[in-house]
């Protein structure tokens, strides 16, 4: 069986690479890039996969059985365009099964619920493809907060506008290695599957941040208008809305859901106390 999976050079792509190479032999993994050279370094075949480019897909996914589609980084209205490209050019190369990786969080009524929807209607689009298929809806990744230890510290607590909305964190190392299963094992064809771990507040985050990394941050809630300038003045305004958007889902309770991440990968989501033990331990 020949698995191929695209955006093999981007954080979440390289890391299905690797755990999927775990699974199953290193001559039956494929990745795919927009530019192949920066996916070399994994170590297996890698062919052209750019999503604008549907025969140039059609071509690279000649011979592959199954197939991950990395949900795309474009704007909503051109990301479903793109994906709908993949889906054609798998059907074309005889491709049986799709497992796609979709996104948790609020619908409507917040600046992220645009990337929300354009992920629901490729998860349409890939469940009426004809192919067997698998959808995983992410959870919110945790390694960008640890990336911003630094601002965290410097601040001298965590400011946004979740309030004491839960959030269910993953990494991309549970979600790769959830995914290689998911790809590997038919037992999963025809599910939709929320990946994440346990939910947790933004206090308690700071509390392991504390722990982890001995700092004595707090938790401080803005409102959802004061964050989304805070971020539009650090990020931009495209980005900063974007983010102040996920917030304010998590804030009215969109990223607290029941997960299925046990069944996904046939073991328990690694807890927050080992992960950030685990931090400790490597500081």
């Amino acid at each position: 069986m020949k698995i191929a999976i695209t955006a093999a050079s981007g954080k979440l792509g390289s890391a299905i690479v690797k755990a999927t190479v775990a699974l199953i032999s290193q001559e039956n993994v494929i990745g795919l890039a927009r530019t192949p050279d920066k996916a070399k370094h994994l170590g297996v075949e890698v062919r052209p996969g750019d999503y604008n480019d549907q025969k140039q897909l059609e071509h690279s996914l000649q011979s592959v059985d199954t197939l991950l589609l990395v949900s795309g980084m474009d704007a909503p209205d051109k990301r479903i365009g793109q994906h709908r490209n993949v889906i054609e050019a798998a059907k074309k190369a005889g491709v049986k099964k799709i497992v796609y990786t979709s996104v948790q969080g609020a619908e409507e009524n917040t600046a992220f619920s645009p990337v929300v929807q354009s992920n629901r209607q490729t998860e349409k689009d890939v469940i009426s493809s004809g192919l067997d298929w698998v959808v995983g809806r992410n959870g919110i990744y945790i390694e960008p907060d640890i990336e911003y230890i630094e601002n965290y510290r410097k601040a001298g607590g965590i400011f946004n506008c979740a309030g004491d909305g839960r959030c269910g964190y993953t990494s991309r190392n549970e979600l790769a290695y959830a995914y290689a299963r998911m790809l590997t094992e038919d037992k999963h064809n025809g599910h939709t599957y929320n990946l994440h771990g346990e939910a947790i507040t933004q206090r308690q985050l700071a509390e392991y941040f504390n722990s982890a990394f001995g700092t004595n941050l707090i938790y401080k809630s803005m409102t959802v208008e004061a964050y989304r300038e805070e971020r539009k003045a650090e990020l931009g305004d495209f980005i900063g809305t974007i983010i102040a958007g996920i917030y304010q889902g998590i804030r009215e309770g969109k990223s607290d859901n029941v997960s299925h991440y046990l069944t996904a990968a046939g073991r328990e989501h690694e807890s927050w106390q080992t992960y950030f033990a685990r931090i400790k331990a490597n500081a």
